[in-house]
């Protein structure tokens, strides 16, 4: 009779942290919704020791590690975020919300486009092409993230309880 929402699938979060300006965001959301927190890196960093949701993963030095440890566990239910487009589009098939530190969503819809025009840009930066790189992160990039991060936490735990997402 008692179907309190422990019993249903927890959600997950994964934060792709090295260089990741929202980990603080994340934690107080974490906290505030109860939710297990991994934060991965290939180097120690600091995190909340008086939240026993967030754990730290510290993975190898290898160009992919985090991304990998990341990819193998995020699934359906999970929150991955990461600007990190190919890991995006590894998560993204395998069904887990994933979120840009910007607040962009990236979708099954969207990752497509998304990573061809990464790769051009890689490949235009590996022939010598001059390319801006990211713009710099501003707090309306933060108060994005914050509402994209809420709306995800919102549709999945609405599907975990058999609601339909609106």
């Amino acid at each position: 009779m008692n179907s309190s929402p422990s019993r249903l699938k927890a959600i997950v979060i994964y934060i792709d942290a090295d260089a990741c300006p929202v980990k603080q965001e994340v934690y107080r959301v974490a906290e505030r919704h109860d939710l297990k927190v991994f934060v991965v890196t290939n180097s120690p960093i600091a995190v909340p020791r008086d939240h026993p949701l967030i754990e730290r993963v510290v993975v190898g030095a290898g160009m992919d590690e985090a991304d990998n440890w990341i990819a193998e566990r995020a699934g359906a239910g999970d929150i991955v975020i990461t600007a990190d487009v190919p890991l995006a589009a590894r998560c993204v098939k395998a069904r887990a919300e994933v979120i840009a530190p910007y607040g962009r969503a990236f979708t099954k819809d969207s990752i497509g486009m998304t990573l061809a025009t990464r790769n051009l840009m890689d490949s235009l930066r590996s022939a010598g092409e001059i390319t801006s790189g990211p713009k710099p992160f501003t707090p309306r990039d933060r108060s994005s993230f914050l509402s994209a991060l809420d709306q995800a936490i919102v549709r999945l735990k609405r599907a975990a309880s058999g609601q339909t997402a609106g």
